[in-house]
């Protein structure tokens, strides 16, 4: 840990080009998968627009506990199933996980398919239960 800081004191210039090379590359990341939406514009999304709801969790997990009417595709056969998709392409879709890590490689996929408004739902289905929001259990 020394040396680092040693190098970092020495060579600060590199050290803060690095760090800013790092913040970028994450917020591209981010800005390429579509939005994060929490809970509540969700809700509106879904109420105001009909946004269509894709879990992408597996099917063991979709049927513990999901959002009413949301589609379950899970992520590993993501890219197989877009035809499944294709009559949704004009209207909003929201992508749910378990936590809202895994949503932005699906929300990037369905981007680069054409699918036009593509949101990523914050901190996932755990977010959502944790404001005390309803599931359907099958």
């Amino acid at each position: 840990m020394e040396q680092f800081i040693e190098f970092a004191t020495n060579h600060w210039m590199l050290v803060s080009i690095l760090a800013g090379l790092f913040g970028l590359l994450a917020w591209d990341s981010s800005h390429k998968a579509g939005p994060k939406v929490g809970t509540h514009e969700a809700t509106r999304l879904i109420n105001e627009q009909n946004a269509v709801v894709l879990d992408i969790r597996e099917k063991a997990d979709f049927k513990a506990g999901h959002l009413v009417d949301s589609l379950n595709i899970p992520q590993s056969k993501l890219n197989s199933s877009l035809a499944e998709l294709e009559k949704h392409k004009q209207t909003p879709i929201i992508v749910v996980c378990k936590a809202g890590q895994t949503s932005s490689a699906a929300a990037k996929t369905l981007k680069d398919s054409g699918f036009e408004q593509v949101y990523r739902l914050a901190g996932g289905i755990m977010e959502w239960t944790g404001n005390n929001l309803p599931l359907v259990k099958k």
